[in-house]
């Protein structure tokens, strides 16, 4: 059976951390907490869990460094130790633990030798689901149909956090972008190396509806364009590297 790891980003998610890592660790035997510098008791919890339980394991930033670095760190140590791959999913409660399986089994499929599993909120839609924020909505369709033209792929939903990646995908990406765009760079990587991605549908639940992207990136304008900056980043990275190695990333 492939083992991987399950790693939460987290950031002051005191109301919801201690539920969803029980929930977790009903679907999940190694899971990996990345406490990216929370100020408002989030720390203490983890450290309380571990004194207790010692079922998870917690690396912790010093200071908030972004939701992109977090999950680099979870790259990093995935690669340092025994795992066949990853499976990221957010402390937030909108993605539903119950379904780490599944990821894990299409990235372990022989058939479709996935690389990265994404989860996608708009490939099929489920009972209850909610009706996303419009600026949002509107937002990721842009972005995503923009990725699919610049970079010859399928998506249906760039930004859903719940993804599984395989060894060899984590490998072969090298994410430097820190914020909540760290998705775009992942895509433009992925495609340069020709790793193979197949979407899995999930629930589409909103539960913070007034969630902060960080001062400017609030307006849904700014935030498209610092989405487009950090596609034409990325891609012109994949293109130097390319051009001083001879090969594709």
């Amino acid at each position: 059976m492939p083992r991987f790891l399950t790693a939460l980003p987290v950031y002051n998610e005191a109301a919801h951390v201690e539920g969803v890592l029980d929930e977790v660790l009903r679907h999940a035997a190694d899971v990996l907490v990345v406490d990216d510098g929370s100020s408002d008791g989030t720390s203490a919890l983890l450290a309380d869990r571990v004194s207790r339980c010692g079922d998870i394991r917690v690396v912790r930033h010093a200071v908030n460094q972004g939701y992109g670095a977090a999950l680099a760190t979870a790259f990093r140590e995935t690669l340092a130790g025994p795992w066949d791959g990853l499976v990221t999913i957010d402390c937030d409660g909108q993605h539903q633990p119950r379904m780490i399986p599944e990821f894990v089994a299409a990235a372990s499929d022989p058939s479709t030798a996935a690389d990265i599993v994404s989860g996608s909120r708009y490939l099929r839609r489920f009972a209850g689901d909610s009706l996303p924020p419009a600026a949002r909505r509107r937002i990721n369709a842009e972005i995503t149909s923009e990725i699919n033209d610049r970079l010859g792929l399928s998506l249906t939903d760039a930004f859903c956090g719940f993804k599984a990646y395989s060894r060899r995908a984590l490998e072969r990406l090298h994410v430097t972008e820190t914020g909540y765009a760290m998705p775009l760079e992942v895509w433009v990587q992925a495609a340069a190396a020709g790793l193979a991605i197949v979407e899995l549908p999930v629930p589409l639940v909103y539960l913070d509806l007034a969630r902060s992207f960080g001062g400017a990136l609030d307006d849904a304008a700014t935030r498209l364009a610092y989405y487009r900056c950090v596609l034409d980043r990325a891609e012109a990275a994949v293109a130097a590297a390319a051009g001083g190695s001879g090969t594709s990333m």
